[in-house]
């Protein structure tokens, strides 16, 4: 489906999942820092950046790249968007 958008419609929908998946890290984790961007590597269309808050349990961490992942993959398989996700500590 999103290979027939045109570009500035493409770039719409990469901002919408940004923003959504932004919006997930932040409910999953509010005391995380959130960076999304647009920017491009091979076939990405943009990135997301999680930097949860010192102290936090690897348990958490895999809570969150796991939900983030996991939305990351159903994104690609709808819409042909891909986003990278990562949780740094």
């Amino acid at each position: 489906m999103a290979k027939s958008l045109s570009a500035g419609k493409r770039r719409m929908l990469v901002d919408k999942y940004l923003t959504e998946l932004s919006l997930l890290a932040k409910e999953i984790c509010p005391e995380a820092k959130i960076e999304a961007t647009t920017e491009t590597f091979e076939d990405e269309d943009g990135h997301i950046r999680v930097y949860p808050p010192a102290g936090i349990s690897a348990e958490e961490i895999e809570e969150v790249e796991g939900k983030i992942a996991s939305r990351c993959v159903d994104i690609l398989v709808q819409d042909a968007v891909s986003i990278c996700a990562a949780v740094y500590d």
